[in-house]
């Protein structure tokens, strides 16, 4: 299938998977309390996920914060995926029934923080710090995020699936993030907290069927801060909740809300989601970019292929006509080292283990993209990328130490023991040491990003109990497949290598490798460094799943584009320089990272910083493996072609 084929069926596929909701989700009525059922409840309940913040690393559980708790409701359940992301869904206290309208309705009593007790101190203090650092609420209705819609440059509205804890003014009068909406939040050196929330509940109705049952499509709020008057709530106080930064006096925060319900037949179902997705910044220059860069990358890629493809026919062309006329020709360029070039390399059972484990991370990636592609994991499905992700790893280790074997054994390794045990453990460990290490920062900062005891153990038993019996059964029968054989015979005396200019070095074609697969990935990785450390929604899996396979094109054409100069240079030292060359793209994707930190991140703290670090180290070296792999097994397939369509003495 062309490549054409293959991105007009991608096209095809994100264009179909954007005109369902999910798979899998079924919609729930709701009904007034005069009419419920056990089908159509009247109760709508409100889940408050975690906290977090764009300047710092570290999410709290709502429960760490002094708000109000619920009681006795029964906390949903989470999978693998949301508890690795760290997300941490709860019951609230807040009481929503279907129609029925609230004002300014108490939600508990009220917080009274003394100011000689040094418990309600630290309380207190934690909440200004959250403040102090734009922590964010995320509240669930109906399985969508509450959103606060509020209007930006140029008068456009952004709907963020979060609202403060509350904002800072400093002592220079400077009103600090959501400090902006409200001249009232005027005084110097003052916190202002964000008490009260004005909740609006969208909904379908069912009039067209004559019927009660109805489909909530939006639950946006706007968050207030109120005042209130002592011992009764009010929402008509134009005194904000103000707390001083110096803690000198008694502090009562009385939380409120307002519940109301609008009907909205316009609005379908299946559609909810699109007016936070229509409404986050740069969409549409989003969408030009990386279409921009798809036709970049592949008229590149189409160029490398063309030059690549009319040099090769004349070479093979030359050197067959010149044999078969029997002319007397000295031979040059990359037929003179037909003796070497499948000289195994040093260090082959390194090379084995980390085509194994790319291979098994290559396979994963595009399994759980084309799922992603599909709508089966949108972003309405918590934590199932997490989720599906981490399933397939642990179901390849099949492939992966077959494909280990089955290399090691054709290079002719015979510690195969060793091979096997590397291939299982090498660099799932460098993972885990680096993971579990985050997850003692977590710990120690008090995190709900930290894993729990119990899934690490469960983490390990899918490993321990899963993936290495498969690496195992698969390094078996790639060790009992015979070895891959070579066109050509190896000579035992290593042919000497002539001195190589600059470009046909190691390190600068290494170097060069890895700019236009880079290129390739850049623009799609802000906006997914986005999504993980500025907390954006990412939806756009039709596009990634596009540059995906621009990606596993460019890098095989630069590897042999590469590898093709360094044969005609009578370098035959190809093995280990096709896969770094490829790989080599993940040290621009960590120095991305580092400029993605210095430039558009306002991450403070030590923790925070070695976090972000941590798991960015993490990223890298599953990409290594991923891009070496891919490039290694582009040129391999290459080397083997050209030696075999040539006639060699």
């Amino acid at each position: 299938m062309s490549v054409a084929s293959v991105l007009l069926a991608v096209v095809t596929l994100s264009g179909f998977s954007a005109g369902f909701y999910l798979p899998g989700l079924a919609p729930v009525s709701f009904c007034p309390e005069e009419s419920k059922s056990d089908t159509c409840p009247s109760v709508i309940e409100l889940f408050v996920n975690r906290l977090d913040s764009v300047e710092s690393v570290l999410p709290y559980e709502y429960n760490a914060f002094d708000f109000c708790q619920a009681e006795g409701k029964k906390r949903p359940s989470e999978n693998l995926g949301q508890v690795l992301f760290g997300e941490r869904i709860e019951p609230s206290p807040y009481s929503i029934s279907f129609k029925a309208e609230k004002t300014c309705e108490k939600v508990c009593e009220t917080k009274v923080y003394n100011v000689k007790s040094t418990e309600d101190q630290v309380k207190l203090d934690f909440l200004k710090r959250a403040m102090q650092l734009n922590y964010q609420n995320h509240w669930i209705i109906d399985n969508m995020p509450v959103t606060w819609c509020y209007e930006v440059e140029g008068a456009k509205k952004f709907c963020n699936p979060g609202f403060p804890v509350g904002c800072l003014v400093s002592a220079e009068g400077e009103q600090r993030d959501a400090c902006v909406i409200n001249e009232a939040f005027n005084k110097p050196n003052t916190y202002y907290i964000f008490n009260h929330v004005d909740i609006t509940i969208l909904y379908h109705s069912g009039d067209a069927e004559h019927s009660q049952e109805a489909r909530l499509v939006t639950a946006k709020l706007e968050p207030r801060s109120f005042k209130h008057a002592a011992g009764k709530p009010d929402c008509t106080s134009s005194d904000p909740m103000d707390i001083p930064v110096a803690f000198k006096e008694d502090v009562k925060i009385t939380y409120t809300y307002s519940i109301t319900f609008q009907k909205n037949d316009n609005i379908r179902w299946a559609s909810r989601w699109d007016y936070i997705l229509e409404s986050m910044p740069h969409t549409n220059i989003q969408w030009f970019s990386i279409m921009n860069s798809l036709v970049i990358v592949l008229f590149l890629s189409g160029m490398v292929a063309m030059i690549m493809l009319r040099t090769l026919h004349r070479d093979i062309a030359r050197y067959n006509q010149a044999e078969s006329a029997e002319e007397v020709q000295e031979e040059y360029g990359w037929k003179l080292v037909h003796g070497d070039v499948f000289r195994p390399p040093k260090a082959s059972m390194l090379l084995a283990v980390f085509l194994g484990s790319g291979t098994q991370i290559f396979i994963m990636t595009f399994i759980t993209l084309f799922f992603a592609c599909m709508g089966f994991l949108s972003p309405a499905n918590r934590g199932a990328l997490m989720t599906c992700a981490m399933v397939l790893w642990v179901l390849l280790g099949l492939p992966a130490g077959y494909v280990a074997a089955r290399m090691y054994k054709s290079l002719g390794g015979e510690r195969w023991k060793t091979s096997v045990i590397l291939t299982a453990f090498l660099c799932p460990s460098l993972v885990f040491v680096d993971f579990f290490t985050m997850n003692l920062i977590l710990w120690a900062e008090g995190s709900s990003a930290a894993i729990p005891f119990g899934t690490l153990v469960a983490i390990l038993a899918l490993w321990f109990c899963i993936s290495v019996p498969l690496t195992f059964l698969g390094a078996f029968v790639g060790f009992k497949k015979e070895v891959i054989e070579c066109p050509v015979r190896t000579n035992q005396i290593p042919r000497e290598i002539p001195t190589q200019s600059l470009y046909t070095r190691p390190l600068p074609g290494i170097i060069m490798g890895g700019i236009l697969p880079f290129g390739c990935i850049f623009i799609q990785l802000f906006f997914i460094l986005n999504s993980i450390w500025s907390h954006q929604m990412y939806y756009m899996f039709g596009f990634l799943f596009l540059v995906f396979i621009i990606l596993l094109i460019t890098c095989s054409e630069t590897t042999i584009l590469l590898c093709y100069f360094h044969l005609c240079a009578e370098d035959y030292r190809w093995w280990w320089r096709s896969f770094l060359t490829s790989g080599f793209t993940a040290v621009y994707l960590f120095i991305y990272s580092v400029h993605y930190f210095v430039s558009k991140l306002q991450i403070e703290g030590l923790a925070s910083t070695i976090l972000y670090f941590g798991y960015t180290l993490i990223m890298v070296l599953l990409f290594f493996l991923f891009t070496g792999t891919i490039g290694f097994f582009a040129c391999f397939w290459f080397v083997r072609k050209i030696y075999s369509v040539v006639k060699v003495d």
